[in-house]
């Protein structure tokens, strides 16, 4: 007897595609050779040879489950996929995979900021297109829109989400997710996220809570800045908790990692690490970037126009040794730092005008010690406490963005604490009720032990 059907997926179930049924098994299998891999390469073809070697990863994505499973839950489907280049099962990409899997037809394709590939600068647009391997039309959810239309959703049985997030409100694949929650509730298609770790682990939470007044694409939903979930919590708690409008009614399904905990940082995954944006080129810079991350709304650098953004921060005017010993003599946990020089520049594929350009900066340079007991945010603020000061003694422009500064933060509080010249302990304090709040709140939407 055939195992039923899920039960978000009861209505439309009675399409199948034409033709090349008999063939897709062996390609889907061609393309599952390497299942047991933990090393992949960073932009790796999807039939390539067989990894050898290490031990399999401990955790199993979402995706990769689903694909364990023959894609079970979309058979007989007309699927759209919002992906980029992180969407991978080992060697495969989740294009191919659901491209070769009998009984599904892929529909549609759905690039959000960066694009397919990942390749696409902060903050520029992305056209539409068609995937070379496929065929398949590719829709820019970071161009003339950022919400699927009912034009792009036409035709389509599932809307399927399988996108790496870092863990940060600011970081957009999770605004792209929750837009496109709505526009699948309004056209009643339903919406299956594949869960994928947190890399900064599951515990973890931090940061002023978004206020409505500067809810943005950068701050969709009102969770702290650092909210330890994953995509598919975080989606369960979106629709649960209504943080947008009309998701009552969304037909909801997460599809599950196996083996993760909340304890876990990114390392203990055993998963490659694939750079989720062009400067986030590794989990070092992702376990920083929820407090560095300040620095976009600054006359200072980010470290964009370095290999080594958001983990080195400077200024021409800045005194980097002098800061260096400030921020060591703190003795903040996880950390320490060292005086850094650098002048930003053009490098493809990762800052093509980065701020301060050619300038030569001084600067500090995190240096991680232990990862769990590092505090991502709390040390962003101790970092920018050093530079407000510096600059305010020298009278010199640092925070030039003050609305940019807010998006980000969620609020105007921490620039008003900043001009008061509270201390890093004081600002951190003042969210730590909200913070506490939300774990509470959160408490119902999470999936891992």
């Amino acid at each position: 007897m055939q195992p039923s059907k899920p039960a978000i997926f009861s209505a439309r179930a009675n399409w199948r595609p034409r033709g090349t049924d008999a063939l897709r098994p062996a390609l889907l299998a061609a393309l599952l050779l390497c299942s047991a891999c933990s090393q992949t390469p960073e932009r790796p073809e999807p039939d390539a040879a067989p990894c050898e070697a290490p031990p399999c990863a401990p955790v199993k994505t979402g995706a990769a489950a689903l694909a364990e499973r023959g894609f079970d839950l979309l058979d007989g489907k007309r699927v759209g996929l919002i992906v980029n280049h992180t969407a991978r099962v080992d060697t495969a990409h989740l294009i191919d995979l659901v491209f070769a899997a009998p009984g599904v037809e892929l529909t549609a394709l759905f690039g959000p900021e960066h694009g397919l590939r990942g390749l696409a600068d902060a903050g520029e647009k992305v056209a539409d297109g068609q995937d070379e391997r496929t065929g398949v039309p590719v829709y820019s959810l970071y161009g003339e829109t950022r919400k699927p239309t009912p034009d792009m959703l036409r035709g389509i049985d599932a809307l399927v989400f399988d996108i790496q997030d870092i863990g940060a409100r600011f970081y957009t694949y999770i605004s792209t997710m929750g837009l496109a929650m709505q526009a699948a509730a309004e056209q009643g298609v339903p919406f299956v996220a594949l869960d994928r770790p947190n890399p900064l682990g599951g515990n973890y939470v931090s940061g002023f809570m978004l206020e409505p007044e500067h809810t943005s694409f950068v701050g969709q939903y009102p969770i702290p800045m650092a909210h330890g979930m994953t995509v598919g919590e975080l989606a369960r708690m979106i629709r649960d908790r209504a943080m947008m409008e009309g998701l009552e009614n969304l037909d909801l399904h997460v599809v599950e990692m196996e083996g993760w905990r909340r304890d876990m940082l990114w390392p203990e995954t055993g998963l490659p690490w694939i750079p989720p944006s062009p400067n986030i080129p590794d989990f070092e810079t992702a376990l920083v970037y929820p407090g560095a991350v300040f620095f976009e709304a600054t006359a200072a650098s980010e470290g964009r126009g370095t290999r080594r953004p958001f983990v080195q921060v400077g200024a021409p005017w800045l005194d980097g040794q002098a800061a260096t010993d400030s921020l060591n003599a703190r003795g903040l946990p996880g950390v320490r730092f060292e005086a850094a020089s650098f002048a930003p520049a053009s490098i493809p594929g990762m800052a093509s005008r980065p701020k301060l350009e050619g300038h030569p900066l001084e600067g500090i340079r995190y240096i991680l010690t232990d990862a769990q007991a590092f505090q991502p945010v709390e040390t962003g603020i101790h970092v920018l406490d050093v530079f407000w000061r510096q600059a305010a003694a020298m009278q010199e422009e640092f925070v030039n963005r003050p609305a940019a500064l807010a998006r980000l933060a969620g609020t105007e509080r921490l620039l008003d604490l900043l001009q008061q010249g509270a201390s890093p302990e004081t600002i951190a304090a003042s969210w730590e009720r909200e913070a506490a709040a939300f774990r509470e709140a959160r408490a119902a939407s999470l999936l891992y032990p």
